[in-house]
């Protein structure tokens, strides 16, 4: 029987979540330096805006409320994508 996860952070979603955040940031420092404000900002704020909206869903007492917070992870990730 599966163990009850109790913290988000042993989510492997929001582990996964963490990893995009590093490598966005990895990425956007190789970035040209006019675009710091830009696009390197906007990247920056939807990476870490995935993990944080999972982690903000977990907390949720209702489960269709931890769904609407993944469906905006969701939109976050596909923002990153394009």
């Amino acid at each position: 029987m599966a163990e009850k996860i109790k913290n988000f952070q042993d989510l492997r979603i929001w582990q996964k979540g963490i990893e995009v955040v590093k490598d966005i940031y990895i990425l956007t420092k190789k970035f040209p330096k006019e675009e710091l404000y830009g696009l390197t900002s906007q990247m920056r704020r939807s990476a870490i805006s995935i993990p944080s909206n999972i982690a903000e869903g977990f907390r949720r007492y209702h489960n269709k409320e931890y769904k609407q917070f993944l469906y905006i992870a969701l939109v976050l990730d596909s923002i990153l994508d394009t």
